[in-house]
């Protein structure tokens, strides 16, 4: 697809959280040297900066640059960024909250509901001095039992993302809305009913952590108590048992959904949440990374690269770019020949190194040009290891296209670089084509909505993705991880169900790399057969921007949800 044709209702790829490849701070990366492709990673460009957070944009990507999924340079999102605090934190964390009702047409049905727009205060667990306020919308469905009626708790990740794509995107009772191609209408933008909606089986509670959306500290130097791996879990984990207490919700079935890094976030709570009594009946992980070192390219963990083999092969297969024999073939097949490709022959030549004969080098090269659809000098002058940026930049080279990173599906015209001559490696400021255009509809939309049909009155500015956070704060030394914790969530509770979504398309959250996750998790067997469910998309990192994904993915959430309550 050419992103001229696209609108900004595929685009909004470009706000989605997470990253494949973000590095714990205080790694040690190495300094790569630059053969062609351009690409990130130990070859053909920049390696992922030390630190680096999933979800910002520009900087190393671009010109094919940027690793495995690294979608900026530095410390941290929004570092050296002077994130604004509002005018009365407090003041604004203590009001009650604004209350409306409303109805929405849900396939057939309507339903009635009431929409709670407000804050809760973030207080220090030492001192009880208040050090931010957290701003949440919820939704709930109207004459029901609310000591029994499920409830959802939602984000979105970034670092650094509003949950607003989820809210408006997928999930709440309204959407942005777009022509019927996706793209976005002439301005002035609106929203409508969405028939896709979860609130006729769960109620929502859409939540913005601190320095995103309307939620602030009370000062930046407080906010690093916010910004961070463990900070954000224990945050998000005390503003979910502050409100299930003030509401009375404890006896509800609760689950956590989240999108990209909201995944990290999600399959972290629940292990942090079950240590404190507070246990999920099932978690929601749309584009999940657990484990940032399984698709980290970095020179010296060859597993980052074998992740990305299945999404290689179903973007050049969508592009046409395959042999016959496998174009004939469906996306899923495709994907799955390559997944046991790069398990097994692939990896083996891997660990090999520089021990293949010659025979085993051309054998492994001849699969692997077959499996993406590459030139065989990119895959020999990269040594077998082609990093996500040469990939983009080199699949439709001939055709003067770079391949989106969050949507394969997606491409635009590479332009010369800056300095002339079009050297190999992409175009100079093409960036990711699945998200070149961000913002223009949901920016609007949402202070609109908010203003006019929650009722909820504020003037400050709304951080859809960055602007509010500071540095991040990952372990020191080692890939950042929430496997242990959502390991801990099933021992502790073994009724706990897992939903897992998959793009084919998605290179930010490589499926590869999420199916090695779940099959290393330490789970009793039987609870893994059983109670986590896994289903892919023919989309890319926002499936449910895709109209016929999002049809698939709520069908499928309506069972995963009907068997996580009726236990």
């Amino acid at each position: 697809m050419d992103i001229s044709r696209l609108g900004l209702g595929r685009s909004i790829l470009a706000l989605t959280l997470a990253s494949s490849a973000a590095v714990a701070q205080g790694t040690p990366q190495p300094a790569p040297t630059g053969t062609r492709g351009g690409g990130g990673g130990p070859r053909g460009g920049a390696a992922p900066a030390v630190g680096t957070p999933p979800d910002s944009s520009g900087g190393a990507r671009r010109g094919g640059g940027g690793g495995a999924g690294n979608f900026g340079g530095g410390a941290g999102f929004g570092a050296g960024v002077s994130a604004a605090v509002p005018r009365d934190i407090i003041a604004q964390a203590d009001a009650a909250p604004s209350v409306t009702h409303h109805s929405v047409n849900v396939r057939g049905q309507t339903i009635n509901y009431t929409a709670v727009a407000g804050m809760l205060p973030m207080r220090n667990g030492a001192s009880g001095a208040v050090e931010g306020g957290m701003y949440y919308v919820a939704y709930l469905k109207d004459n029901t039992n609310a000591s029994t009626r499920p409830i959802t708790f939602t984000f979105n990740g970034g670092p650094g993302s509003a949950s607003v794509w989820l809210h408006l995107g997928a999930f709440g009772p309204k959407k942005v809305k777009l022509t019927s191609e996706g793209s976005a209408p002439p301005p002035p933008y609106s929203y409508m009913d969405n028939e896709n909606t979860l609130l006729d089986q769960t109620d929502l509670v859409f939540i913005d952590p601190i320095g995103t959306g309307y939620s602030r500290a009370t000062s930046q130097q407080v906010g690093a108590n916010f910004w961070g791996l463990d900070e954000d879990l224990r945050s998000v984990a005390e503003f979910i048992r502050l409100y299930l207490v003030r509401h009375d919700r404890m006896g509800s079935p609760k689950f956590l959904a989240g999108e990209s890094y909201g995944t990290t976030r999600a399959a972290g709570l629940s292990g942090n949440l079950a240590d404190d009594g507070i246990v999920m009946n099932g978690v929601v992980l749309l584009s999940t990374v657990l484990n940032f070192g399984y698709s980290a390219q970095t020179r010296g963990n060859d597993l980052g690269f074998i992740g990305f083999i299945p999404t290689y092969a179903a973007t050049a297969w969508y592009h046409k770019k395959l042999p016959a024999d496998l174009q004939s073939k469906s996306v899923g097949e495709v994907t799955s020949m390559a997944e046991r490709w790069a398990s097994n022959e692939y990896a083996a030549a891997l660990m090999k190194g520089n021990k293949l004969t010659p025979a085993e080098l051309k054998t492994v090269t001849d699969q692997m040009v077959r499996f993406t659809g590459l030139d065989r000098d990119v895959i020999e002058q990269n040594e077998l290891r082609v990093a996500l940026g040469t990939f983009d930049s080199e699949l439709l080279r001939s055709d003067r296209q770079q391949v989106g990173r969050l949507d394969g599906r997606f491409t635009a015209y590479s332009p010369l670089l800056s300095g002339g001559g079009g050297g190999r490696g992409g175009g100079g400021g093409v960036g990711d084509p699945s998200e070149v255009v961000i913002r223009n509809t949901f920016t609007p939309v949402l202070t609109d909505y908010t203003r006019r049909e929650l009722n909820y009155k504020n003037e400050d500015i709304y951080y859809i993705l960055g602007g509010g956070i500071g540095r991040w704060n990952y372990p020191q030394n080692q890939y950042a991880t929430v496997v242990p914790n959502l390991e801990r969530a099933f021992a502790k509770n073994p009724y706990m169900r897992l939903f897992v979504a998959e793009g084919y398309y998605d290179a930010a959250t490589p499926l590869g790399a999420v199916e090695y996750t779940l099959s290393h998790m330490s789970v009793d067997p039987k609870i893994a057969k059983s109670n986590i469910t896994v289903e892919r998309y023919s989309a890319g990192h926002m499936m449910y921007i895709d109209e016929p994904s999002m049809k698939k993915l709520r069908s499928d959430l309506e069972k995963f949800f009907n068997a996580a309550t009726r236990q």
